[in-house]
């Protein structure tokens, strides 16, 4: 019975990482903060797979892992993220609560739906990637009023009902979505060593996964008819 609660144990481990992405928010320590947030992504992305090994929903009914997970992927994913934006003054500062704000009742809306991961893996909605968005505007350096209006757009997009690939339990091209994931998570750690001197070049190849994220994403929404590619 060890086993099922070491795997939960290894779930709200998250919540641990955010307090200390938190902590370096609050030091200005932005590197640092997403390097913990990366730890949590690696976190997350195994944690599944390891609860399905270890049969945790069958040998403790009476636990959620998955309100747990809905918890530390929230707070992670979304109140981190938006305390960053604020911090960080990433859009005009009489804006930074509004924006955060946005954020955080989109995503609270988003999370709520009894559809936001389907039955066949998908995220409905935009699924709530503001610790990706927020580390993409800070090494691009936008225009603060651009990043205004990008995070703005994209609290918008979590009301509208567009289905996006669930990566690591997709049946759509798993082995191709997943090799390109990899590459790009490497190509995201490389620019979080490299920050805040970050290489143009590494910028603009590892925007190659989401423009394919998203155009699959898209292409399978507007389908209709699912098949693998």
């Amino acid at each position: 019975m060890l086993a099922p609660w070491l795997v939960h144990l290894y779930t709200a481990s998250g919540a641990v990482l955010a307090f200390l992405a938190v902590v370096a928010l609050f030091d200005h320590d932005y590197r640092t903060a997403f390097f913990w947030l990366s730890l949590q992504v690696a976190v997350d992305a195994t944690d599944g797979l390891l609860a399905r090994r270890a049969r945790v929903a069958e040998r403790i009914p009476w636990f959620s892992g998955i309100k747990l997970d809905d918890i530390i992927d929230y707070i992670t994913y979304v109140f981190v993220p938006a305390l960053f934006v604020w911090r960080a003054l990433l859009v005009p500062e009489a804006w930074a609560v509004p924006v955060a704000g946005a954020m955080l009742l989109s995503s609270a809306y988003g999370f709520s739906r009894t559809d936001a991961k389907t039955t066949d893996h998908f995220f409905t909605g935009f699924p709530s990637y503001w610790n990706i968005v927020t580390f993409y505007l800070l090494v691009a350096k936008f225009p603060a009023t651009i990043n205004a209006a990008i995070l703005v757009s994209l609290a918008i997009l979590v009301f509208v009902p567009i289905r996006y690939v669930y990566p690591s339990r997709s049946r759509v091209a798993p082995y191709l979505t997943n090799g390109l994931g990899v590459i790009w998570g490497a190509l995201m750690l490389v620019m979080l060593w490299q920050y805040p001197a970050v290489s143009r070049a590494v910028f603009l190849v590892s925007l190659i996964y989401p423009i394919y994220y998203l155009a699959l994403s898209f292409r399978l929404h507007f389908r209709s008819n699912l098949t693998p590619l």
